[in-house]
């Protein structure tokens, strides 16, 4: 496998798991809230997001991870080999969100010029997470038989089942 789609909700860590299978496999990852997020949260036009997207899985192999299935993934899924769906709870995925915004840490995946904020986008961003399974996944699941019914589709929950997929990429190799 040499082009992995990353999909999930908020907080259910596809950047870590992103970064786990670009080190396990030597491939560059693709965080796309860096190509689309500009300095102080600013949306690009859907051109450039495009094309920058472009840009960066023009190559042989990479680990892309976000959803952002109605701009890219007529861009993404024709070329990949694996979607890799987190079916991270969403209460986990709430306190995670909540933990790193109260923390404002750096992040690898956080855009340049971007800062953890607590407003109200952060109150609706939050809603987003917990109705996530029942108003995003159906139409992202819509969108990706769409582009890429035919790509095989891992289902990973848990604690245990992540570090033993990420393991058994290693031994294909």
């Amino acid at each position: 496998m040499q082009r992995i789609v990353i999909l999930g909700n908020a907080g259910s860590g596809k950047s870590t798991l992103a970064r786990q299978i670009g080190e396990r496999l030597h491939l560059p990852v693709v965080h796309l809230d860096k190509l689309f997020w500009g300095p102080g949260w600013s949306k690009p036009e859907t051109e450039i997001f495009r094309a920058r997207v472009g840009t960066a899985i023009a190559g042989a192999g990479w680990v892309s991870e976000g959803n952002y299935y109605r701009q890219t993934f007529d861009l993404r899924l024709p070329k990949a080999d694996l979607v890799v769906w987190l079916n991270t709870p969403r209460i986990t995925c709430l306190k995670r969100v909540v933990l790193r915004s109260a923390l404002n840490r750096h992040r690898p995946d956080l855009p340049a010029g971007c800062s953890e904020r607590l407003d109200a986008d952060f109150l609706s961003f939050l809603r987003d997470i917990w109705t996530f399974d029942r108003d995003i996944r159906p139409a992202i699941e819509a969108e990706r038989l769409i582009w890429g019914p035919l790509v095989p589709v891992a289902n990973l929950s848990g604690a245990r089942q992540i570090p033993e997929f990420v393991a058994s990429l290693a031994r294909h190799q």
